[in-house]
């Protein structure tokens, strides 16, 4: 008797995020079709809006890794070119209903979270309960940039896509990391600094903002965890440890084996001064297996 081998989807399969899920899925097995214009494992590479358009096919799964970020540079100074982070979503919940996908992955972001929560002063880690889905209440708070609302927006549709029949897991990364990825990250950006000894080091606006890093593959295997087990969300991926610029930067110097000199650029773009998530949830059945320390032990291998 043929078994039957299960099908995947994977949108933005040449980004970071994409590229690992997609190793990871063919590792337990699926048949991975990748959906990304600059993969070149795709075969042919298609926009992500064109296949949504177009495709009748079923999936088991999909994941929707398929965005435009940029990094923070295009988060502050190119708000329009993430506009297309609508159209992509709008699209992946309406196919999605067409074709019956068994379930889908929708991949917010701590973006979405209200900005007045995230400040220095305070220090709030960041829970699910904070931002409603549905949109119901009238508080409804300011997510980071338009980045933040177009992640706002595909949780809401990922909610009504659930009211109409479509299974749908939600997940909220917070900073994740790898050695794989592109350079406009600030852990990427400060791997490469480190492993060419720069000096001085330099560190982009408040070096006392605070992020929650965490590594790409727990963000992979807790994904996983919730599609197997049937797990909807919104989820937070991190792991609730509050890591400033300035401490990443020192952790990677000691580790290099050097002690550069410090150069703040207060000007350049940061971002809010404190994203930490509420890790209660994950942690009742994940729990991050890759310490920060070991992520930059890899990075600067």
């Amino acid at each position: 008797m043929q078994l039957t081998v299960k099908k995947a989807l994977v949108t933005g399969s040449g980004g970071f995020a994409g590229r690992h899920y997609t190793s990871a899925l063919e590792e337990d097995g699926f048949q991975v079709l990748g959906v990304d214009p600059t993969d070149p494992r795709a075969s042919p590479p298609a926009d992500a809006r064109d296949f949504f358009r177009k495709d009748n096919a079923h999936f088991d799964l999909v994941i929707h890794c398929a965005a435009v970020v940029g990094g923070r540079a295009t988060i502050d100074g190119a708000p329009l070119a993430l506009a297309s982070n609508l159209e992509l979503d709008a699209g992946l919940f309406q196919w999605a209903l067409r074709t019956k996908v068994g379930r889908v992955v929708y991949v917010s972001s701590s973006a979405a979270y209200p900005v007045e929560h995230q400040s220095l002063v305070r220090r709030i880690a960041l829970k699910e309960t904070m931002i409603d889905p549905a949109l119901s209440r009238r508080d409804i708070g300011v997510p980071d940039q338009l980045y933040g609302w177009a992640k706002l927006t595909g949780e809401n549709l990922a909610h009504r896509a659930r009211q109409e029949g479509v299974n749908v897991t939600v997940i909220r990364p917070f900073s994740g990391y790898g050695e794989d990825q592109d350079e406009s990250y600030p852990f990427r950006a400060f791997a490469e600094r480190a492993r060419r000894r720069a000096d001085p080091f330099e560190i982009w606006g408040n070096p006392h903002q605070c992020r929650d890093f965490i590594h790409i593959d727990d963000i992979v295997d807790a994904t996983l965890f919730m599609v197997e087990n049937g797990i909807d969300g919104p989820v937070n991926l991190g792991t609730g440890r509050a890591v400033s610029m300035l401490q990443l930067a020192q952790m990677f110097c000691t580790q290099a084996g050097y002690a550069p000199v410090l150069d703040i650029r207060k000007n350049a773009p940061m971002g809010v001064a404190y994203r930490v998530a509420d890790t209660t949830l994950l942690n009742t059945f994940y729990k991050s297996k890759i310490t920060l320390e070991e992520g930059i032990r890899r990075a600067l291998q």
